[in-house]
């Protein structure tokens, strides 16, 4: 398709070098917003709505024959915003469903004649369909007189389950307002939010529907059918996302039919103008962590402004890193001080609304109420800007704003536009003037990256002036908006960074309250949300919620099992979307091979051509989804936000998820040994995740053995046991006890290690792991097992229990001609009868162990058995009343001892122990607690 050819047909052919410079190419085109038309300069609202309703006529796959072509109230509307071919594939995500369904339609079937029927019922569809269309709404199908709509699909924005209550209640009014000659039309609406399978026709020939899968349409559908004329009912995900943005009466738990359980439903009576979109959407603020420098000098530049020195302060930031709270808290701080506050909401629904924030602040400030007539309105006006006393031209300006008539307003109606705006905005600074003559305004607008142009250039003219008077002026906004204010002598530019671990853990505990996280999921959290504050209480409220206790349940690697929380996964997919399909996809596949990730891993992985894959990676760098490091085919990509990987993952459905991971497990194995050599704990991820149960098995063991090969023990018990869960679903076989076998073989030297020898899941491990190895005739592991066993009880004092396992390993010496574990045997024979307190049958079996010294290497113990025959002899000499020879023993012991450290651990606490009953200085103490320390040898 041809861009330039495409505008020049709407006669828009100014905006095709705009279009060019901002990579707008058929894919794009029809998924842009009006926010995304107005950033690369299409400034004339006029144009704008063109090119939507053009766009929109592109989604349909239907060339309009003039872009000004409207929904014809004559005839049903066409499917909106139905995605062409290259967005058929099928995803999972969060939806926000709309079920609309006209009441009383058989009652009309019976008085009208059915070409007047076909005329009410096609004007219905009609209005319904261009209110959906106004709030970025997808119409799924005609269902009888429902209308069945999707918000999230094709494109996810942030606000899908506002929008959908606002386009809900909306054509709720709209359709109230159809003429028909008979009774006025009324319609019931249902609202229901939650994750649906969606993107793939469903269907044959003439019948295949773009359907959504899952509970969350068939619940619309109920709670539809509970609505009364006019009403809006919705479920409790939907209430959870829209906050307190709008008023809504509780109906109650309500048995749904279909349903398993009864849910919980609310009415939506209108908007709550009184509040602001921080405040309705997050109440229950958190202390501030993290801010204190920018907190000074917020107050700083209050302190001027009281002064008389007006200050703007410009604070930039991305969603979520605290912004409003940064504002908020100035607000607590300042709370005791006489002043003015006045808050002013931009909103990406009104853009294209001339001073929209200027009016809605006014009115909340003036307590308009749903339902007050014209004149009431007025007088709460009126009484309002009293307290300015303006004069009766400034009063009828800022009246006729609201739309309210005054009679001093027509002397005004022979002004020209420009001059009619001219003289309120004049109004409009006067009246603050005016109010910061009575005490210090603060004066907030939040989101100016959604303000609209009149509101804009308010603000220019705003912030000229407030240097001479007492007001301080916040504007908020997010990083792509370019303040044109930065330089002037009055403006400081404040840009919020991320917090950091520490800060983050504070977050956590401050929204836990009196529940107690364990450390290894607050360092989960951590992990994941990347120090932006919102993320951070999102997902610690999840937890809360879910009542996960166990790191295993917020991550099985490489991919977090805790679904994203439905209050992010909106706007984190809508910042997806925006991208197109393509880029979308090769987020998918890189999401699928982790945070971060490889560019020749990725091309490998994916069949995309190169040009359109390296396009697809600069728009995820642009947007600033990934860093990049490098340049292809050598770059490497890191996801910004782990939860940006999460969602952008969890929008795969399982069999193409499955396919990636067999895709990347096949490239990794063939192209990238080093990697598969390095890194088994990925390759057993990958296979983990590709339904390839037995390779995963082998990649955890062969993970877990490396680990304990560097000490590693924790990571090696967490490699192990995985292996062991994926082993747990395959079928009982010789060759699954041969894989349990070598897995409980290295867990339980791994548990020795971090729980320590006495732990009854040691002793539960090697007996499994014995039992295995008798069970499959391998006695080559009996030597090892049995000596982990009797760790196991004599680090318990089980002398009784560990003494036949000691008997035990010198048989099998004996018979298997093994030198080193029938000496072994004698020795840990000698240990037992030591600290039975037989201490001439332990000198005799331990002096008996130290026959033949070369013979001392027991092949996969942790332990020198020589060095701990010598130390065990010295304290039995030490018991028998030779002290001389004990010493001489444990001399002889230590310089051996060092050359292993679990070794030395072992002899250093027999050294101190021998100092202790010898009434000796203390000389090994510090240095074994320094060793235990450092190693972290529980049992020391």
């Amino acid at each position: 398709m041809n861009i330039g050819e495409w505008l020049k047909s709407l006669g828009l052919e100014q905006y095709e070098a705009a279009f060019r410079e901002n990579d707008v190419d058929a894919e794009v085109l029809p998924t842009l917003t009006a926010e995304e038309l107005k950033d690369i300069g299409v400034s004339s609202i006029r144009h704008r709505r063109r090119l939507l309703e053009a766009t929109a006529a592109l989604r349909s796959n239907a060339m309009p024959a003039e872009a000004s072509a409207r929904v014809s109230p004559s005839a049903p509307p066409d499917l909106i915003g139905l995605p062409g071919a290259s967005e058929t594939t099928a995803e999972r995500r969060p939806l926000s469903v709309m079920f609309c369904d006209l009441i009383g339609s058989t009652a009309l079937s019976s008085r009208l004649d059915p070409e007047d029927l076909r005329e009410v019922i096609c004007s219905y569809q009609a209005c319904v369909a261009t209110t959906i269309q106004q709030f970025n709404g997808f119409i799924a199908r005609y269902v009888g007189d429902g209308v069945l709509t999707y918000f999230g699909w094709p494109q996810a924005h942030e606000t899908d389950a506002e929008r959908a209550v606002r386009a809900g209640l909306a054509a709720a009014a709209a359709v109230s307002e159809i003429k028909t000659g008979a009774e006025p039309l009324q319609v019931r609406i249902g609202i229901a939010s939650g994750l649906v399978v969606i993107g793939e026709p469903i269907g044959a020939g003439d019948s295949r529907q773009q359907t959504a899968v899952g509970e969350t349409p068939n619940r619309a559908a109920r709670l539809q059918s509970l609505a009364g004329p006019g009403q809006v009912i919705i479920d409790a995900a939907t209430r959870r996302q829209i906050g307190g943005l709008f008023d809504c009466r509780e109906l109650g738990t309500i048995e749904l039919k279909g349903l398993p359980e009864p849910v919980p439903a609310w009415q939506v009576v209108s908007e709550n103008r009184a509040l602001g979109q921080f405040e309705a959407l997050r109440s229950g603020l958190t202390p501030l962590v993290g801010r204190e420098e920018e907190s000074e000098l917020l107050l700083r530049r209050w302190t001027q402004a009281k002064a008389g020195m007006g200050r703007v302060v410009l604070i930039s930031a991305e969603p979520g890193v605290g912004k409003s709270r940064l504002t908020a808290a100035l607000a607590e701080r300042i709370a005791a001080e006489p002043h003015i506050r006045m808050r002013y909401f931009c909103s990406p629904h009104h853009q294209d609304s001339a001073l929209y924030p200027v009016i809605a602040q006014m009115e909340r400030a003036a307590g308009f109420a749903h339902g007050d007539d014209p004149a009431t309105r007025l007088a709460r006006l009126q009484a309002l800007l009293a307290a300015t006393n303006p004069s009766p031209e400034d009063v009828a300006l800022i009246a006729d704003l609201h739309g309210l008539p005054s009679a001093d307003l027509a002397p005004l109606l022979d002004l020209t536009p420009q001059r009619k705006k001219e003289k309120t905005f004049e109004a409009l600074l006067r009246q603050l003037e005016g109010l910061s003559r009575q005490h210090p305004v603060l004066m907030i607008f939040d989101d100016i990256h959604w303000i609209d142009p009149s509101s804009r250039e308010l603000l220019d003219r705003l912030i000229e002036r407030v240097m001479d008077w007492p007001v301080l002026l916040m504007l908020l906004f997010r990083p792509e908006f370019q303040p044109p204010w930065v330089g002037q002598p009055q403006v400081t530019l404040l840009t919020l960074a991320r917090l950091d671990r520490r800060e983050t853990v504070t977050i956590v505990a401050n929204v836990a309250g009196d529940a107690v996280l364990p450390p290894e999921i607050v360092a989960e959290i951590a992990d994941r949300t990347d120090g932006v504050p919102l993320f951070i209480e999102e997902m610690t409220k999840a937890v809360l919620e879910a009542g996960v206790q166990a790191p295993a349940a917020l991550s099985a690697a490489p991919h977090p099992r805790l679904s994203v929380p439905p209050t992010l996964h909106a706007s984190l997919m809508a910042r997806l979307d925006r991208l197109g399909s393509a880029a979308r996809e090769v987020a998918q596949a890189g999401a699928a091979i982790g945070r971060e990730f490889g560019y020749a891993l990725l091309a490998s992985t994916t069949d995309l051509p190169e040009a359109p894959l390296r396009q697809a990676l600069d728009r995820l760098a642009d947007a600033g989804l990934v860093f990049a490091r490098g340049t292809p085919p050598e770059a490497s990509y890191l996801f910004k936000h782990a939860l940006v990987q999460d969602a952008a993952y969890g929008s795969l459905l399982r069999g193409r998820r499955q396919g990636l991971h067999q895709r990347i497990v096949a490239v990794l194995e063939e192209r990238f040994p080093d990697i598969v050599q390095a890194q088994p704990a990925l390759l057993a991820q990958h296979c983990q995740e590709a339904g390839l149960a037995k390779q995963a098995v082998g990649y955890w063991l062969k993970a877990g053995q490396q680990a304990l090969a560097r000490s590693a023990m924790t990571e090696a018990v967490a490699q192990l046991r995985k292996g062991l869960d994926v082993l747990a679903d395959l079928p009982d076989n010789p060759w699954r006890q041969q894989q349990e076998l070598d897995l409980q073989a290295a867990l339980g030297a791994a548990l020795s290690a971090t729980k320590g020898f006495s732990a009854v899941e040691v002793g539960d491990t090697f007996a499994r792991a014995r039992a295995l190895a008798e069970q499959l005739d391998r006695p080559e592991y009996l030597v090892p097992l049995i000596a982990g066993q009797w760790v196991f009880h004599n680090a318990r004092a089980e002398y009784r229990l560990s003494l036949p396992l000691s008997q035990q390993l010198e048989q099998i010496g004996a018979v298997r001609n093994d030198a080193a574990a029938q000496l072994l045997g004698y020795a840990w024979q000698g240990a037992d009868y030591l600290w039975l307190g037989e201490f001439i049958t332990a000198r005799a079996l331990l002096e008996r162990s130290l026959a033949d010294p070369a013979h001392r290497v027991i092949k996969g113990l942790a332990i020198d058995p020589y060095v701990t025959a010598l130390t065990f002899l010295a304290l039995t000499l030490a018991y028998l009343g030779y002290i001389d020879q004990a010493r001489s023993r444990m001399d002889e012991a230590l310089p051996e001892a060092r050359r292993h450290v679990h070794t030395l651990a072992h002899g250093l606490a027999a050294a101190t122990w021998l100092d202790d009953a010898t009434s000796s200085p203390m000389v090994h103490v510090e240095e074994l607690l320094t060793v235990v320390t450092e190693h972290l040898f529980p049992f020391f």
